[in-house]
């Protein structure tokens, strides 16, 4: 059995997907049954578990060959750091107490620095938790995820300005569609060969690095429009994200992740990870998110 946590997200979704076209039994955990009924289409037990329940979280992993795990982000939370610590926790213990054959942990760049990146040093604290497991274990460090502008989009088609914390404009950073993270994920867990060292460090980005211009000089093609990129001034970013309606603590994280991108400091680890590439580009991601907001607005005037 293969146990995909977050599997109703972008990652996870693919994850499992693959999984099943390779004929393997997968289990998805959602947190809200709702989130399974296109998982269950597909083939996949379905279960429901809250990541900072430890009966739920224990009884999710029951009978695993391989676990991919991950540690979502709460968005609505007071104080991000300290639920994100808490899952970490009720995660690495259950799989202390029933460790599967296989253990694929969804990380991010900059993991191996232990603070000073925001909220990639909760990232840290995962593989931290999860080194001394007795599985084989793999860390997947992603690059900044493409989907991640899609909170920023409408602002840049309703007012023509794509604000970025990205500084300054011109600066390359490497970024990867989730869908390529979920494949490649899929791929590693399906790879039976012995690991040459546990834990395991794969890192994944995309092609080709882009700078903040090239985001929205694709954005901009794609909506046939004007859209110019704007080094939001750092003394901003708090006021900017609590408009955006994240709290102070959640705030700080993002502002200390930024600094810590533009000192150059979120990359690959390159001494020890072994490096893949996604196929997928900036382009065909911000597609796909143009066409659902566009399904969503249609749907919208429909209703009216």
């Amino acid at each position: 059995m293969f146990v995909i946590f977050g599997a109703a997200g972008n990652v996870g979704r693919v994850s499992a997907a693959a999984l099943r076209r390779a004929g393997r039994e997968v289990r998805a955990v959602v947190r809200h049954a709702r989130q399974g009924d296109v998982l269950a289409e597909i083939g996949c037990e379905i279960a429901i578990a809250d990541l900072l329940d430890p009966a739920s979280v224990a009884h999710a992993i029951e009978g695993a060959y391989a676990v991919q795990i991950l540690c979502p982000v709460p968005h609505a939370d007071a104080d991000p750091a300290t639920t994100m610590r808490r899952m970490i926790d009720v995660s690495a213990d259950a799989l202390r107490a029933n460790p599967p054959q296989r253990v694929l942990a969804l990380s991010d760049y900059g993991a191996e620095h232990p603070g000073g990146t925001g909220i990639t040093t909760l990232f840290h604290a995962l593989e931290t938790q999860l080194a001394p497991i007795d599985s084989q274990l793999t860390f997947l460090r992603a690059a900044e995820h493409m989907h991640n502008w899609a909170r920023v989009l409408p602002i840049a088609l309703a007012r023509g300005v794509l604000p970025s914390l990205h500084h300054p404009l011109s600066k390359l950073f490497p970024t990867v569609a989730a869908q390529d993270v979920g494949m490649l994920a899929a791929e590693l867990l399906l790879d039976d060969r012995p690991a040459k060292v546990s834990p395991r460090v794969v890192s994944v980005e995309g092609e080709a690095r882009v700078s903040a211009l090239d985001v929205a000089r694709t954005l901009g093609a794609l909506a046939h429009r004007q859209i110019t990129a704007h080094e939001v001034p750092r003394g901003e970013w708090a006021a900017m994200l609590h408009g955006a309606g994240l709290g102070e603590n959640h705030a700080r994280l993002i502002t200390d992740l930024y600094d810590a991108h533009n000192a150059g400091r979120i990359d690959v680890e390159t001494e020890i990870s072994e490096r893949r590439f996604g196929a997928t580009a900036l382009a065909d991601v911000f597609a796909s998110i143009l066409a659902r907001v566009a399904e969503t607005s249609n749907a919208n005037a429909t209703a009216r």
